[in-house]
């Protein structure tokens, strides 16, 4: 319904038009114009740029699968492009607690029924919302906005995103498979990950062990700040101004030098915890509409 949806407003309003697919690997500033460059040669110029950068392409993965992912091929992200569950060998493990760990595991049960196991590192967190929804207007983002010191604003996001969490419909449907045995709950970290000749891998979750022959990370991203290299160096040449974290500190218009704005969770030691949402987004693209 949702890609319905942007279907629609990218067909009604003509943003295909302006659409350019290209992968974005340096920004400089010619006279007044920036010239953003891509890994294809092109140079596109522009007195606006709005970086929108997510941290989708920064997949976390515990450190304990590096010692085996390079030779065990049935371990992958479930946001990994390669991600393919068709090739999956059974039975599997899905790490992670959160909503995409639970539709993953609801997806597989559907398919492999009594060969998937759940592993998560807490108990499950039951959250309707990924932050509170007084977050969504003046209720909490006054008195968020009266923070001056930005390594306060950051604990505030981490204490008030509800990180992990899933909804409670999500939570009683996985309670029923577990109680139907179709699925297998362990509770608590992989302490260690053993390989028995070619065919099976034994995780040392706690006190119990786990066998499996395939694994599925829905571990989520690393929230270090996206853009890599190329916004590094931007940020070096044009002196732009970063907190402790390495996030930007930007004006209420989210503008981070003059014509250089910024949305998603670029935008968030501003906007706060609603940043990285759709909510954050419209909020944002307000600022920045009325700021140009």
């Amino acid at each position: 319904m949702f890609n319905e949806h942007s279907q629609t407003l990218l067909h009604d309003l003509g943003l295909g038009a302006s659409w350019h697919q290209g992968y974005v690997n340096g920004l400089d500033r010619e006279d007044n114009f920036w010239i953003v460059s891509t890994a294809g040669g092109e140079r596109l110029i522009s007195k606006n740029v709005v970086l929108a950068l997510s941290i989708n392409d920064q997949l976390h993965v515990p450190e304990w699968a590096d010692s085996i992912k390079q030779e065990w091929p049935g371990m992958f992200h479930i946001f990994d492009d390669s991600a393919d569950i068709s090739k999956l060998r059974m039975p599997v493990a899905v790490i992670g607690g959160g909503i995409t760990a639970a539709h993953t595991v609801i997806k597989l049960s559907a398919l492999y029924s009594g060969q998937v196991t759940l592993i998560k590192r807490h108990p499950f967190k039951v959250c309707d919302f990924d932050s509170d929804p007084g977050w969504l207007g003046p209720k909490y983002q006054k008195s968020y906005q009266r923070i001056t010191d930005y390594s306060e604003r950051r604990e505030v996001i981490k204490k008030t995103r509800n990180r992990g969490s899933l909804p409670s419909e999500l939570f009683h449907k996985l309670r029923k498979l577990e109680n139907d045995q179709t699925i297998k709950v362990a509770d608590g970290e992989v302490t260690s990950v053993k390989q028995v000749e070619k065919k099976e891998l034994i995780l040392s979750v706690d006190t119990q062990e786990v066998k499996v022959q395939s694994i599925v990370f829905a571990t989520g991203f690393r929230p270090s700040r996206p853009g890599g290299c190329w916004l590094e160096k931007a940020i070096e040449t044009f002196g732009l101004p970063c907190a402790k974290c390495g996030y930007p500190i930007v004006s209420q218009s989210l503008e981070w030098c003059r014509h250089l704005y910024v949305t998603g969770p670029l935008a968030e030691l501003e906007i706060g915890p609603i940043a990285r949402n759709i909510s954050g987004a419209r909020q944002a693209a307000e600022r920045i509409v009325q700021s140009i």
